[in-house]
This record gives structure tokens, C-alpha cells and sequence, in this order.
């Protein structure tokens, strides 16, 4: 019956006004986070439905499967997944998923998610400099310490 309920709770919220509301800005929030050529990864979705594709680093010594484990040392957190039309096993997944929802609840916009990409570059063109990713946590710190979990 908590399963039941929980849907119950779940559809209700998905019905009101300001859920629509809260989900557009959700979508709207990671456009900044395209990044060009020069950066090396690519988004398939503006919509963060769909993760980084991060196969075409042009890297021979980058290694995709350290990506979540150097930005959660940066204390950015993402997940591995797989893109559209993968080949690999999903065990070496070549995209990582961005979770924008979370924030959006903290009530980032666009600029911030800008400056999030910035940080991603930073430590995923230079993955090895531990230097890097300790400014670079400093700077999330800093981030969201500037938007505080609404709870």
C-alpha cells in the first residue's frame, strides 16, 4: 500500500500549476551546459533527459570510467550511463547524467549552470591535476553555500 500511496502522492504534486512550472525551469536550467568542441563534450538533450556523451575526448589517455569519480572529488556529482546508440556494455558507459532537478530546487539559473560547466572543463581537461580539483570543489562549496537546500 506505500507504493500505492506514494504514486498517489507523486500524481497529485505532478498536477499542480507549480509542479509545470518547477519542471519547464528544470528543462530550461542546463542549456548553458552545452560546450563546444573545444571543451570536448557534447550534450544530447537541453532537457538533461538524455546524458554527456563523452566518447569523443580525442584523449588517448583519458579514461571515461574515472569522469564520475574526479567530478565527485570536484563535489559535482554525476552518474554513468549509457547514450543513444551506444556500442559499448553498459558497464563501460561512455555518457554521464547530470541530475539539473536538484539545482533547480536549489534555485539555480542559467548563469550558475554556466559556471558549472566551467567547472566540469576545468577538471575533466586537466583530470589528473589534484590541484585543480580541489579549486574547483572550493568553487561548488562557495556555489552552494550561495544556494542552501530549501529544507
Amino acid at each position: 500500500m506505500h507504493v500505492i500511496a506514494g504514486k498517489a502522492v507523486c500524481f497529485h504534486e505532478a498536477l499542480q500549476p507549480a509542479f509545470k512550472s518547477y519542471r519547464n525551469k528544470s528543462c530550461a536550467t542546463p542549456a548553458p551546459l552545452r560546450m563546444d568542441e573545444s571543451k570536448w563534450l557534447s550534450v544530447w538533450s537541453a532537457a538533461a533527459r538524455q546524458p554527456f556523451d563523452a566518447r569523443g575526448c580525442g584523449r588517448a589517455e583519458f579514461d571515461r570510467q574515472r569522469i564520475p569519480d574526479c567530478l565527485d572529488d570536484a563535489g559535482i556529482t554525476v552518474n554513468k550511463n549509457t547514450i543513444p546508440f551506444e556500442t559499448r556494455s553498459p558497464f563501460q558507459a561512455s555518457g554521464v547524467r547530470l541530475g539539473t532537478p536538484a539545482v533547480t530546487t536549489r534555485g539555480m539559473k542559467e548563469a550558475e549552470m554556466a559556471a558549472v560547466a566551467d567547472m566540469i572543463s576545468e577538471v575533466l581537461l586537466d583530470i589528473k591535476n589534484l590541484d585543480a580539483i580541489a579549486k574547483v570543489r572550493q568553487r561548488v562549496r562557495e556555489l552552494t553555500a550561495r544556494f542552501p537546500l530549501p529544507y
